[in-house]
């Protein structure tokens, strides 16, 4: 490394690129972004293009961002001694990035890189050769594997929320949860499709890997799975006759499994493995008692469980009765509840998880874990705004010992005698203190979680409410039974109805503009891979670069709002944040002639820096 460096304070230069490079080993090659140049490799570009460089994403991703990269988690992966040198390791992993963040396709990052000056910007690209700009597919692809099997995608997420929530100074106490629909790059198929793609995937493997095996097969039966024009037939099958179709197709496809059921080698095959999980999933097999061969029928559509197999090409994609086939992307973000415009638009709304889960799970599963990994980086909510399919009783208990309260509107809809169990006045350790219409009661019993209230039967005989309280007439009194569980229920249907609970759970429904831009600026509903590694690495990286547009608006909002002298005033309270009080009463309102800037915005020079 060569550094040249001089002894003013806060000042760092270095020769061009070229010549400082941190050698991790001979092979393995990472460039130093931390410090300055000597001389302005970008002074050819001209101060207004720089200026749009500087204010864009690729001015936040090269100042913030690629230093923070963990080139460390991925340079274990690479031999010391042996073979060529790498690609600079932080271009390599904000390549992957930016691809995913533009929804590019291989042969379209190639080119972005090659000739693309945003890029060149974002990843502190100075060299205009051939071994800085160019990046064959083979590398991309055996860089997105290494990533992909390492789970580096889940580590660079996390690295750069944390990065961008201290830049922003984001405050993670509010956000809100959901989840969005998306469909890996596999066609949609109906049950005749899935077992005659299942046995034609089986066909092909065998005749690839088992030639003598796959040559004792029946001619008929090769010619009905194998050739793809004779497989587009089972696509006109017409409704009428479908029902007898799958019966062929079942009874072709156990009779397979049945054949090479003793052929280890066969066994172990994946086709073979879905094949046995088709049969399973969509037929129950009746053994007989005598010596008559096994009965296969097919199961009912709506018996098929909803995370059975659908598409051989993506066995890890699941149904979803609403949504259809794919996946699902759990999302959480930070929010803020200000009604002013021009504040919002200066506040960071971050993404600070992202998981995939299979389209069959239930979304309240999620919220647990989605909380425990927001706690374990320190942008854990103490508030989350959810629909009422995570906030179930048993989340929102398990949610508040984790510190988090979980607003979210009751599931279902209350019975008729338990409309009015939210009107009883209760103590704070849940025992009933009077009716809806004041009257005490006159015995409490507990046991356990169980309560029970005893009425004056004068009270609930003349009460109008009668016909809709949840009491029950005894031989002399009235009793109320309820449980907590119920009682708690009770309550939050209570606050449901509340204009302050109103007030706090209407910003729930900007996540769903959060969903839309998720989709529209990276196109993570429709993705070109398959299988739950892939759509993982998709939905997560995606996820950093919608956090990306976010902080460069932000940034550029930031800029307007606080004018040109916001970044030096900013600058000059971080260096003097003691003194800045007695430097807002006295030195700025002196000056304030000359720097022309608004006293009221001197609170927020720690952000505009």
């Amino acid at each position: 490394m060569s550094f040249i460096s001089c002894h003013y304070p806060l000042i760092v230069l270095r020769l061009p690129c070229r010549f400082n490079i941190l050698q991790v080993n001979d092979m393995v090659h990472a460039k130093d972004h931390k410090t300055g140049y000597l001389f302005d490799p970008w002074k050819h570009l001209g101060p207004k293009r720089k200026r749009l460089l500087q204010e864009s994403w690729a001015g936040l991703f090269r100042d913030h961002i690629l230093c923070e990269l963990p080139v460390h988690e991925l340079s274990p992966s690479f031999c010391s001694d042996f073979g060529r040198p790498t690609k600079e390791l932080f271009a390599v992993l904000g390549v992957l990035i930016l691809q995913q963040m533009k929804d590019l396709s291989d042969e379209e990052t190639m080119v972005q890189l090659a000739f693309n000056e945003q890029w060149h910007y974002a990843l502190d690209i100075t060299d205009a050769s051939d071994e800085a700009t160019y990046m064959s597919p083979k590398t991309l692809w055996n860089m997105r594997k290494i990533v992909t099997d390492r789970g580096l995608d889940k580590v660079l997420f996390e690295k750069i929320a944390e990065t961008l929530a201290e830049v922003f100074e984001v405050d993670p106490s509010k956000q809100r949860i959901d989840s969005v629909h998306i469909r890996s790059n596999m066609r949609r198929l109906g049950r005749v499709r899935i077992f005659a793609e299942t046995i034609h995937s089986f066909l092909i493997n065998l005749r690839r890997q088992h030639k003598i095996l796959y040559g004792k097969l029946s001619q008929e039966l090769k010619d009905k799975y194998v050739s793809k024009r004779s497989l587009q037939c089972f696509s006109l099958v017409k409704p009428s006759e479908s029902t007898k179709t799958l019966s062929d197709l079942a009874a072709d496809l156990f009779a397979l499994l049945q054949t090479f059921s003793a052929i280890r080698a066969v066994t172990s095959m994946h086709s073979y493995k879905l094949m046995a999980r088709v049969l399973e999933e969509q037929c129950t097999v009746t053994v007989s008692a005598d010596d008559s061969p096994p009965e296969v029928a097919l199961k009912e559509a709506k018996k098929v469980p909803s995370d059975s197999l659908q598409n051989p090409s993506d066995p890890d994609a699941t149904y979803d009765g609403h949504k259809g086939q794919g996946y699902q992307v759990q999302l959480e973000e930070t929010y803020c509840d200000s009604d002013d415009k021009e504040v919002r638009e200066r506040t960071l709304n971050l993404i600070t998880h992202v998981e995939v889960q299979r389209a069959s799970e239930h979304d309240a599963a999620a919220l647990i874990p989605a909380i425990e990994s927001t706690k374990e980086r320190g942008l854990a909510p103490k508030e989350l705004l959810a629909d009422s399919l995570y906030g179930g009783e048993d989340n929102c208990l398990a949610a508040k010992k984790e510190g988090t309260e979980v607003v979210s509107p009751t599931m279902g809809a209350p019975g008729e005698k338990g409309a009015l169990l939210s009107d009883f006045t209760f103590s704070e350790t849940g025992t009933v203190i009077a009716c809806p219409n004041d009257h005490k009661p006159l015995k409490i019993k507990h046991k356990g979680t169980r309560h029970t209230a005893v009425f004056n039967a004068l009270h609930c005989d003349n009460c109008p409410l009668l016909a809709r309280c949840p009491v029950k007439k005894g031989k002399q009194r009235y009793y109320l039974r309820y449980e907590d569980k119920a009682r708690r229920v009770a309550q939050r249907r209570a606050s449901e109805r509340t204009d302050e609970f109103k007030d706090r759970y209407r910003w729930r429904a900007g996540i769903e503009a959060s969903m839309s831009e998720y989709d529209r600026r990276t196109g993570i509903k429709r993705l070109r891979v398959r299988g739950m590694k892939a759509v993982r690495y998709c939905a997560i990286l995606k996820a950093i670069g919608l956090n990306l547009y976010r902080a460069a608006a932000v940034k550029k909002a930031r800029k307007a709002f606080y004018g040109p002298f916001g970044s030096l005033v900013g600058t000059i309270f971080q260096l003097l944040s003691g003194v800045k009080e007695l430097l807002c009463k006295h030195w700025l309102l002196e000056s304030r002639s000359n720097v022309k800037i608004n006293i009221c915005r001197l609170h927020y020079c720690n952000q505009a820096a």
